[in-house]
């Protein structure tokens, strides 16, 4: 049986847990070709509607979810049936209701989610890639990034490029002082790859500024933290994204793993053009 099936993973947060769930689960099967679609931060029923409406237009659609809320959950699943589209919560039992779906027997090997197979080695691969880019590093191909990551001083750009590089996503990262901080080959052809403005409350920049001074035991850069100075780098920076029409997240009370979903939702979008549906 060589079907290819569209896997839809569904999450009220940031699909991290779902995510690692999948990953588990898929190994367990050898001839499984899949497409995988992720949604997270779905919270209300029109969005879940609009997820499921997709999913019919497809052919071996399969859905898989972690939701919190009974209701939410139950008409999911309710939904799901009516448009008859298997449906699963991940608390169920996703190994035999999968091997009766793909009509094979599950392997059984434990930890096969941890072969060095090919998704294994592209991970290693954006890692490496993330890290000669961090920073404002390695210009010169910036543009064979899947994403870029800009921002001023401490918006969590670095942890948010490790995080994604471990998903396997090749993330440069570029410090904003101004915009001659942005390569003249991304600022020539704005839309030629997808990048990302990361923004945080003028207050929260300075608490986080601060601590980092102390940590480091440097206590004569006042212009660094001070508000003013801030404030006017935020000024630029938002200005800077407005005007190449990149679209912005402000991480001020976003974990690295929500700000990391958050650009992976932006990244599908931007590699699937579809702009004008990009709701933030």
């Amino acid at each position: 049986m060589n079907s290819t099936y569209n896997i839809y993973l569904i999450s009220d947060s940031t699909g991290e847990t779902l995510d690692r769930i999948f990953l588990a689960l898929k190994a367990q099967f050898k001839n499984f070709k899949h497409n995988t679609f992720h949604y997270s931060f779905s919270r209300t029923e029109n969005q879940i509607l609009k997820i499921l409406e997709d999913a019919k237009k497809k052919e071996n659609s399969i859905v898989l979810y972690t939701i919190v809320d009974n209701k939410l959950a139950k008409y999911l699943s309710q939904e799901s049936n009516k448009k008859q589209i298997p449906c699963f919560g991940v608390l169920g039992d996703l190994i035999l209701n999968f091997s009766k779906l793909l009509n094979q027997k599950a392997t059984n090997i434990p930890s096969g989610q941890h072969a060095l197979n090919e998704e294994y080695y592209k991970r290693i691969e954006a890692i490496q890639f993330t890290m000669n880019h961090d920073d404002g590093n390695s210009p010169t191909d910036v543009d064979k990034s899947d994403v870029i990551i800009l921002g001023v001083s401490r918006t969590s750009k670095t942890p948010t490029s490790i995080y994604l590089a471990n998903r396997g996503y090749k993330i440069s990262n570029i410090p904003l002082l101004n915009e001659n901080s942005i390569p003249d080959k991304i600022k020539d052809n704005p839309n030629s790859c997808c990048v990302v403005g990361l923004v945080a409350e003028p207050e929260r920049l300075n608490e986080v500024r601060k601590n980092r001074l102390s940590t480091i035991k440097e206590q004569e850069n006042m212009q660094y933290i001070s508000l003013e100075t801030i404030q006017n780098e935020l000024e630029i920076s938002k200005k800077t994204f407005k005007k190449y029409q990149w679209p912005i997240i402000d991480v001020t009370r976003k974990s690295v793993e929500e700000t990391a979903a958050s650009i992976i939702k932006i990244y599908e979008i931007f590699s699937n053009r579809d702009w004008n549906n990009f709701s933030f």
